[in-house]
Order: structure tokens, then C-alpha cells, then sequence
């Protein structure tokens, strides 16, 4: 079984680099403001957007101003978001629905703005299309625009000389949108639809039962509800813009949601795509494609033993279930280790790579229960949220995170020589190392206090489904997605709770804004610096060297920080369960 993960590990990063690489290209074209001549159907199509939004002439923003920008936009998306929900039933296309209650609809909104897609409620039964189509959907596509615009700030910080702005926000999220966004998820949501992921205005259907059955009073059920919606449009850009958000409560182990081999393998494709694709994109916009290959390079280098530790683990049986007689030995039913809480139309090799792809893109989506996982293959998802979504990570945020473990990075390499640590030919001082700190320990930070809150008061101890370590593992890994804005559930929560709420809406700001806040403010510092001349003592940055020591410097990071915890959690709970 391990064998058929590296196989459908090796055939999914084969396409991966095959697709990566040209859309990479596309994406430094689109939004490379030094390009000489773009299309005149891009820039028509461009200024049209800029008057629809009252910018005909966009000015260049300072780190300031687009740190400003940023907060506002956040702001103004939970707020459209917050309303939508609160005045559902009044709306039309609510499909019956009541308005959500206030917390949850809070929870909600920020989820959605903050691009983390936690989901506390049952998609086909809490929200209409409209609000799924104008209020989710859309944040999907914008949540993550707003990253991206946040990567190209601090690109432009890196490549400008003596500048004293950064880009315009707004033009950054309007080009992100119509140029990388939208054309990518026209085409996966109509290959979506050919697979049979449902398209409709329709909230529900109603259909007679192949095998009717009675209910408890003993009544002949014939009938069954089954739940419709805008299923593919949400499908495509949740995947694309590493949301994660479901129409339906199962997420995409829904067969409407995600009804093929090929439409799983497809939507697999989607979470990594953006992310993979824009270490190439960053190659071209530093003028040194060899930058962009060895940080990808390090992205595959961390990825691929994270798969492989899943896969193993989930390939062994589990000892109290094989009591009953049920072993981890191939079979009729599926390509045997635990499938216990597995899709069976996919298998474990197909979750495996779905639950470590999904956690290494901050993406959240599910196409199995991950609370069903072994202790030690839910450790590793596990702990790529918890090295800070830098394998890959969100759109934009991902190659943000690992270049701020690059720049640690130098500043580690100038220690061991005795030479200011210089990134690109710019030189990393105080400044860029504090912002760096911040924006790398304060998601860690919440994540450790809200467990150890969490665990300690009796009233979320309450929530937890499992008592022990595994109940320890589930808050642990729940406030790890939260401020890493991941989204992705282990499940055995009740997760709608007003401490889950409130909490949770906390650590998922302080995740998005501790971290986008800082790099902006790097950004800034950083444009306003000149080149400095390569030296003897200048540590390239585009050699198997660095890329060593900044895969050291990401792996000892989450390994000081979370060893503990997760010692405490799944490691425990694989040491008892292996001496049962």
C-alpha cells in the first residue's frame, strides 16, 4: 500500500511541475509591473476594472498606506459577509434557510475574509446559494487575492532600490483576480461539472428511495432530500485559492463535491497548483530563475517524507480493531491498512495524499476523516500546519512564510561568518529580523496558549469528543489550523460553541494579520534600501547549501516550538496503542 503513495505521490508532482512551470509564467507577466508592453486586451480590461472601482489613475502606496489597505479590505469582507448571514432569511435564493446565528456568523465571516475556511456549521443546511455564491465564494477568490498581493509587495521590496512604495493594494488584488483567479477556475469548474459535480440554483431535490426503510415511529420512508447548490464554481476556487471551504458538511468525500477518481485527482492538482506555480514566478520577478527552483525544491524536499510518514502509518493495522478480526491485509473492499474513516472510492493511498497535500497548502479540504487517522499519521498533516503553512502554504502567503525562514536563514549563515546577512543584495538587519520573529512566533504562540486553555477549562474540555491524548491532539490540531488559517477539522469537536466562536475567530485574525502585517512592513524597509555588492563573504542563495540550511532552520523551528505538545498528543497515543 505504501508503494501505491509514492506512485501516486511521483505521478502527481510530475504534473505538478509540468503545470506549475507555465503558469508561473503567466503569473510574473500579469503582475509584473516592469513588464514593457502587455496586451492591449489586458490593459483594456484592466482599466475598465480600475473605473469600475473608482481608480482611474492608481497611485503607488507606501508600506504604510498598503498595510492600511489591507486591514480595511479584511474589515470590509467580514463585514459583507457578517451582514449576509445575519439577514439570510429575507434574502432571495436562501433556500429556506434561517438567518445564522450571530457567533457562528461572526466565526464565519472571519473564517471566510482571513482565507482559513473553518467551518463550524453544516453547509447544506445552514446557508442558501446566495449566500454561498455572494458571500463565500466570492471571499474565496478575494481572501486569496489579497495574499498574493501580499507576496508581490514584498517581492517588490526585494527588487526595488532606494523606492519609497511598494505597488498599489487594490490594483495587486484586481490583477491577482481577473488574471489568475478567474480563467483558472472557469476551466476547473466546468472539467468539474464533466465529472458530475453539481451546478444549480436549486437548494434541494427531492427523490424516491431505491430501498425504502421505516423510521423510528415505525413510518415507511420512500423519499430522500438530497442537497443541491453552486457546488463546481465554489469547488474550483476553494481548491485554487487554497480555501477549503465545503458546500456540503462532508467536504470533498461528498460524491456531489467530489464524485470521481478523476475529479479527486484534478481537485489534488488545484491545492498545490498556485502555490507551486508561483516559486517559479518568483525566479523570473528577482531576474534569477534559480532562486524560484531552489525554493520549490525545498517546498518537494519537505513534502515528500511527510507523505511517505502518512502512508506508512496508515498502512498498519490497528490493534484494537484487529480484535474483531478485521486485519490491514489487502482485500474486496480496498487496498488494505486502515480504512477506517476513509473514503472508499478513493482508498488510503488517495487520502494520504489528500490529508498531507491539504495541510501543507493551507487549504483545509478533506476527503477523509482525519480524526480517523493513526496518531502518527495524523502527526505529520499535523505538524506541516504547525512548521507555518510554508510547504507549499496558501496562495501568496505560503512563499511568504518560507522567505521569511530564508531570511533567518542568511541571518544564521552571517552569524557562523561574522558578516551582515544580506538576502538577494539586500542586507537583513534588526528591523527584518524583528518583523521576521513576529510574524514566525506569534501564530506558534496562539496555538500553544489556546491548547493549553483549551485542555484546562471545563467547559471546552466538554467539546472534546475523547478524553487522553486524543482528545489533547484534537484541540492541538484544531488551534494549529485556526492560526495558521488552514481551516481543515481532525474532527471530534463540537465546534459550534461560543468559546470555539470567539476563540476561534481570534486566532484566525491573528494568524492572517500577525503574519501579512510584518511582511508588509519588511516590504517596506527593504525597497528602501540599495543593492549591496556581492562579496567573499555574500552566502548564495540558490545552492543545495542554502537550501540545506533552510530546510534545517524550518524543520528546528517546529521542532523546538512543538515537539512538546505533540509528545504529549499523538506520540503518546501511538506508544499506548502499540503496547495494547
Amino acid at each position: 500500500m505504501t508503494l501505491d503513495v509514492v506512485r501516486q505521490l511521483a505521478l502527481l508532482l510530475a504534473i505538478l511541475l509540468l503545470t506549475a512551470w507555465p503558469l508561473g509564467r503567466h503569473i510574473a507577466r500579469v503582475l509584473d509591473d516592469g513588464e514593457a508592453e502587455p496586451p492591449r486586451w489586458r490593459t483594456r480590461v484592466e482599466a475598465w476594472v480600475l473605473r469600475a472601482m473608482g481608480l482611474t489613475t492608481p497611485a503607488e502606496m507606501s508600506a504604510r498606506a498598503y498595510a492600511k489597505a489591507f486591514v480595511a479590505f479584511t474589515g470590509a469582507s467580514i463585514g459583507v459577509v457578517l451582514a449576509l448571514q445575519l439577514a439570510q432569511s429575507w434574502l432571495p435564493l436562501s433556500g429556506g434557510h434561517a438567518d445564522v446565528p450571530p457567533l457562528l456568523a461572526l466565526e464565519t465571516a472571519v473564517s471566510f475574509a482571513t482565507n482559513t475556511n473553518w467551518q463550524s456549521y453544516s453547509g447544506e443546511t445552514t446557508l442558501g446559494p446566495l449566500v454561498q455564491m455572494l458571500g463565500l465564494t466570492v471571499q474565496n477568490f478575494v481572501s486569496a487575492a489579497a495574499g498574493l498581493a501580499v507576496l508581490v509587495a514584498l517581492v517588490r521590496g526585494l527588487v526595488r532600490r532606494n523606492a519609497t512604495t511598494i505597488g498599489n493594494f487594490w490594483l495587486d488584488v484586481g490583477r491577482a483576480t481577473i488574471f489568475v483567479l478567474l480563467p483558472l477556475s472557469t476551466i476547473v469548474a466546468l472539467l468539474l461539472v464533466s465529472q458530475g459535480v453539481v451546478q444549480t440554483l436549486d437548494d434541494r431535490v427531492v427523490v424516491e428511495r431505491i430501498e425504502p426503510s421505516v423510521d423510528e415511529n415505525g413510518e415507511p420512508v420512500i423519499e430522500q432530500t438530497i442537497a443541491l447548490g453552486p457546488a463546481a464554481s465554489q469547488v474550483a476556487i476553494k481548491q485554487l485559492g487554497t480555501n477549503g471551504g465545503g458546500v456540503y458538511n462532508a467536504n470533498s468525500a461528498h460524491p456531489l463535491e467530489n464524485p470521481t477518481p478523476a475529479s479527486n485527482e484534478l481537485e489534488l492538482l488545484a491545492i498545490l497548483l498556485i502555490p507551486a506555480a508561483l516559486c517559479f514566478s518568483y525566479g523570473r520577478w528577482v531576474r534569477d530563475r534559480r532562486q524560484g527552483i531552489a525554493l520549490f525544491a525545498v517546498m518537494v524536499v519537505l513534502f515528500v517524507p511527510m507523505v511517505i510518514g502518512t502512508g506508512i502509518a496508515e498502512s498498519q493495522g490497528n490493534s484494537v480493531i484487529e480484535r474483531l478480526g478485521v486485519g490491514p491485509a489487502p482485500g474486496l473492499l480496498g487496498d488494505g491498512g486502515s480504512l477506517e474513516g476513509k473514503e472508499v472510492r478513493f482508498g488510503v493511498p488517495a487520502s494520504v495524499l489528500w490529508a498531507t497535500a491539504t495541510t501543507a497548502a493551507s487549504n483545509g479540504s478533506v476527503n477523509a476523516m482525519h480524526d480517523s487517522l493513526a496518531p502518527l499519521g495524523g502527526l505529520f498533516p499535523l505538524w506541516l500546519m504547525q512548521l507555518g503553512e510554508v510547504v507549499f502554504g496558501g496562495v501568496g502567503s505560503g512563499l511568504c512564510g518560507l522567505l521569511l525562514f530564508a531570511f533567518v536563514a542568511v541571518f544564521v549563515g552571517g552569524l557562523m561568518v561574522g558578516r551582515t546577512p544580506e538576502y538577494l543584495g539586500k542586507k537583513i538587519e534588526a528591523f527584518e529580523i524583528q518583523m521576521t520573529s513576529i510574524a514566525i512566533l506569534l501564530p506558534a504562540s496562539v496555538v500553544l496558549i489556546g491548547t493549553a486553555v483549551g485542555v484546562a477549562w471545563p467547559l471546552v474540555r466538554a467539546t472534546m469528543g475523547n478524553p487522553g491524548p486524543h482528545g489533547l491532539t484534537e484541540v492541538l490540531y484544531a488551534f494549529s489550523s485556526l492560526a495558521n488559517n488552514n481551516g481543515s477539522a481532525f474532527g471530534g469537536l463540537s465546534a459550534d460553541a461560543p468559546f470555539w466562536h470567539v476563540a476561534g475567530s481570534l486566532a484566525m485574525l491573528a494568524g492572517r494579520l500577525g503574519v501579512a502585517l510584518p511582511v508588509i512592513a519588511i516590504a517596506g524597509s527593504l525597497g528602501r534600501k540599495g543593492l549591496v555588492a556581492a562579496g567573499p563573504g555574500t552566502l548564495p542563495t540558490h545552492t543545495p547549501l542554502f537550501a540545506t540550511l533552510l530546510i534545517g532552520v524550518v524543520l528546528l523551528v517546529g521542532a523546538l516550538t512543538f515537539i512538546p505538545a505533540l509528545a504529549l498528543g499523538p506520540i503518546v497515543e501511538h506508544l499506548a496503542l502499540a503496547a495494547r
